[in-house]
């Protein structure tokens, strides 16, 4: 018997009580964009999400499924009528399809407790039977293959095998943020981080002509086809942040460039998320990674935010750990390619590790920085990708930018 469908288990959101169905449809509904291509036909109830195969091929689907948001595993399953002798069959049936395996164990889940047998009953009677019709034995501790079996009144749904997915919550379902995206390692993994959580992301680049060259804007357009896997539609803006940068670096010293530039970064940032009417800015920020990431420099940073919401998903995380989800969502060696943003170009030799908040304003007295502000926001330049490719461009300043 081959499996005629996948059950899909939803993990956190069994914990979500009244607002389990707002989620539970989410789901449904990023599922249903998940398959399209597939053209196969799914449902819903409170417990689970049945997508119902048709003869196709389970393997592409599941890896498909394994890159929603909300889905905390999936089961391949084989439905049978709710008779024990139709149970029977069909588990030993499965078992046969094993290839090698000489041991199992049956584990039941009796959700209609109509059946007659109780759920040892029902799992004794299923081994008994399998034990006599076929060349196994019962192993309890590591058995080479478990066979779950969970009766509803609907059916029996019977499965040997399940894959994880990405769990978190269905995207979209948290609101929305503004991700600050430099073209570097961290950042594009902050923002999967965000996408897993059920936070849809629209990102923000601080580009500086001639200083950084025009393909990191093409290195952001590849991340973006990467982050589209997980995010159908993603939006980037840029900034043009040069003018700014040279003001910057004429009157501040050497050592608090960076603390101020992050200053200004956050301003426009924040400033960006509240016209784009999003909840929070975030970044790809990791405690005590760089300079400007010292919870020191963090909190004087932070100080122009003015109490809107800073995300910081990978905080805590080390280097290593970043650089293997990297390449696990495919944007590592995109990141590494050899161009460099506007935060590494100018970086100082000896930058300030904890920054005082008063000797910034100081510096910040110097030049007309709320100028050089409204002049990068009003230059602002947007493009959009969808299923891995570009669908929009506003403007044409990246296009400018040198070789």
């Amino acid at each position: 018997m081959k499996p005629d469908m996948l059950m899909i288990h939803y993990g956190e959101l069994s914990t979500k009580g009244d607002n389990k169905k707002a989620f539970v449809t989410a789901l449904l509904h990023n599922v249903r964009v998940a398959l399209k291509p597939f053209g196969l036909e799914s449902k819903g109830d409170r417990d689970h999400i049945y997508v119902y195969l048709g003869g196709a091929d389970p393997t592409p689907v599941i890896s498909r499924l394994k890159e929603v948001s909300g889905i905390q595993r999936i089961s391949i399953v084989m439905k049978v009528e709710p008779k024990m002798e139709l149970i029977q069959e069909a588990t030993l049936s499965l078992l046969q399809e094993e290839a090698g395996a000489k041991s199992f164990k049956i584990d039941v889940k009796r959700v209609d407790k109509r059946f007659p047998l109780d759920s040892y009953g029902i799992a004794c009677a299923v081994a008994d039977y399998v034990l006599e019709h076929g060349d196994y034995e019962v192993d309890l501790h590591e058995p080479e293959c478990k066979v779950k079996l969970t009766l509803r009144p609907e059916g029996c749904y019977i499965s040997c095998h399940d894959e994880l997915g990405l769990g978190g919550y269905p995207l979209g379902m948290i609101g929305k943020v503004t991700m600050l995206l430099s073209g570097g390692i961290d950042s594009p993994v902050a923002a999967f981080s965000l996408i897993r959580r059920g936070i849809r992301v629209e990102c923000l680049h601080f580009a500086s002509p001639p200083y950084t060259s025009a393909a990191v804007i093409d290195k952001l357009k590849d991340i973006l086809a990467a982050l589209n896997v997980y995010q159908n539609d993603i939006k980037l803006q840029v900034l043009p942040f040069t003018k700014l940068q040279d003001a910057i670096y004429a009157n501040v010293p050497e050592p608090y460039c960076i603390t101020i530039m992050r200053r200004m970064m956050i301003r426009l940032a924040v400033a960006m998320a509240k016209k784009n009417r999003a909840l929070a800015v975030a970044t790809g920020e990791s405690i005590g990674q760089v300079a400007s990431q010292t919870l020191e420099s963090m909190g004087v940073i932070e100080e122009v935010a003015d109490s809107f919401p800073i995300l910081r998903p990978l905080c805590v995380e080390d280097k290593l750990s970043i650089i293997e989800k990297s390449k696990r969502i495919g944007t590592y060696d995109i990141s590494i390619r050899p161009y460099e943003d506007c935060c590494t170009i100018f970086k100082p030799r000896r930058p300030k590790t904890k920054p005082k908040l008063e000797e910034c304003l100081e510096y910040e007295k110097r030049f007309d920085y709320q100028r050089l502000i409204d002049e990068c926001l009003e230059g602002v330049t947007t493009i959009c990708f969808s299923g891995g490719q570009e669908v929009l461009s506003e403007g044409e300043n990246h296009a400018e930018l040198p070789q």
